[in-house]
């Protein structure tokens, strides 16, 4: 499992490890790290001409200390010094040593723009807010330039624990983070100026919970629920689809589809698109009498296309089983029956149907989607999955918030939420709690739209079909 820690717990974790070390080690193990991921980038150093952005701070050390180990290995190394009077002294003796040289940023733009890789040392993790006019003048001339960006740590501009990106900001090719993952680098919009990251591990000692966490296939695949030779549909869970609506009589077939691929061993509907749901999907169990009168389940899915049916909501509300509650059952949801509830609630809003649960605009929630979705699980008192550009899972029990690694920009299609409340559902029904069978689900409907495109556009029912494969591939894995 990938982690993420707050600036706050790395700050201590680096205190600690620097008490126990000689002075200047933990920034020699983090510069040669940095130096290496360089070196690999470039391919050949001998030659290349390096420009260092360096700021005030242990990121500008970091940046002048991997200079001087380029600048040794034949590389043209200039760093510019937004700060002068403040560089770190040891790395700049360090790199003047090694042949480097100084420049102010008044003249940098041209070496800038003639860099073969840039190393943006400007800010560390404890910088707030956009770039200062100097840096924010480079950065813009860096993304216009041919050079590699490497980001020491995480790219200057953005927050370390939030993501967020109120002003301008490096977009780096590469970011070579120390210690462990930050959530900025996991939570977009940060994730996007960081490019590709590497970790480069200084020997930091962690407390087991994490800020953010995303598993990986070794960690999904414990979480798989895998029938054994006494199963049968029922012991397998059996999970319950209100959706749909005369208007709206896909979203219950997709939800469903999405139910039959989840696990669970059997999947009931109700609802006015009874007709178009067994057409297409025979096995399924169908009533038109209400989730009350439906049948056992071990967990229910509501919202789906339901237009304005709030009595389904409210019944399935109502029931003492998990329930997942997406789209139109958001609106209609009662917030006091949700957090009346005694069974587990898994709520899958977009950013749209989040910044309207919260009375915020939209744009607050896709700038901020760490707080959005912490602060929506706390008024719910329920599990929340933020879907969007980086889905979120969060707890209001105050477990480490999951960021989902996988998925595509080509997910951005009518009914893929569908498919995924069915998908989540039917891993509630199979015994996962919320927080579970959201990350679960999140992370094998990402899978499968991946596998669906193949970078080409792609339907709802084409990533449906692809969750088998994406299954797969997970089970394929062995324990890490």
């Amino acid at each position: 499992m990938r982690t993420a820690y707050s600036v706050e717990t790395v700050r201590a974790a680096e205190r600690e490890l620097m008490a126990r070390l000689p002075e200047g080690a933990l920034m020699q193990r983090a510069a040669a790290g940095l130096a290496a991921a360089c070196a690999d980038l470039l391919g050949r150093v001998y030659g290349r001409r390096v420009v260092l952005l360096v700021g005030s701070g242990d990121n500008g050390g970091d940046a002048l200390y991997a200079g001087a180990r380029l600048a040794r290995r034949g590389a043209g190394v200039t760093a510019v010094l937004l700060a002068p009077e403040r560089a770190h002294a040891g790395g700049l003796a360090a790199l003047r040593r090694a042949g480097g040289r100084t420049v102010a940023p008044g003249g940098a733009e041209e070496l800038v723009e003639r860099a073969d890789l840039l190393l943006d040392g400007i800010v560390g993790i404890g910088g707030k807010g956009g770039l200062r006019p100097d840096a924010a003048r480079l950065a813009e001339v860096a993304e216009r330039s041919r050079a590699a960006v490497v980001a020491v740590d995480l790219p200057s501009g953005v927050d370390a624990d939030t993501g967020q990106v109120t002003g301008a900001a490096v977009r780096a090719d590469l970011t070579v983070t120390f210690g462990t993952h930050k959530p900025g680098l996991l939570i977009d919009p940060a994730r996007e100026y960081a490019g590709s990251v590497r970790l480069v591990d200084i020997g930091l000692s962690l407390p087991p919970r994490a800020e953010l966490e995303a598993l990986q296939h070794a960690d999904v695949r414990r979480l798989l629920p895998v029938p054994t030779g006494e199963s049968d549909k029922y012991r397998r869970g059996v999970v319950g689809i209100a959706a749909g609506s005369a208007r709206y009589p896909g979203a219950a077939v997709l939800a469903v589809y999405g139910a039959l691929r989840g696990g669970a061993g059997a999947v009931r509907y109700v609802g006015p698109a009874g007709d178009a749901v067994i057409a297409r999907f025979p096995e399924t169990l169908v009533s038109d009498r209400g989730p009350k009168h439906a049948g056992r389940v071990q967990a229910w899915v509501v919202g789906p296309g339901a237009g304005d049916d709030a009595s389904a909501v409210g019944e399935v509300l109502a029931s003492d089983v998990p329930v997942l509650i997406d789209a139109d059952g958001l609106r209609l949801a009662d917030r006091d029956a949700v957090r009346a509830r005694t069974a587990p609630t898994l709520m899958t809003p977009h950013a749209g149907e989040a910044a309207a649960l919260l009375g915020v605009p939209r744009e607050e929630v896709e700038g901020a989607r760490l707080a959005s979705a912490r602060e929506l699980a706390g008024r719910y008192d329920a599990t929340v999955l933020l879907k969007g550009s980086t889905t979120l899972v969060a707890d209001a029990g105050g477990a480490a918030v999951r960021v989902n690694p996988t998925g595509t920009a080509w997910l951005a299609t009518a009914g893929s939420g569908d498919v995924l409340s069915g998908l989540a559902g039917s891993l509630l029904a199979s015994g996962l709690s919320a927080l579970d069978a959201g990350s679960v689900g999140a992370y094998l409907h990402g899978l499968a739209g991946r596998f669906a495109a193949d970078g080409a556009p792609v339907g709802a029912h084409d990533v449906a079909e692809a969750v088998p494969a994406a299954w797969r591939d997970v089970r394929d894995v062995t324990d890490a």
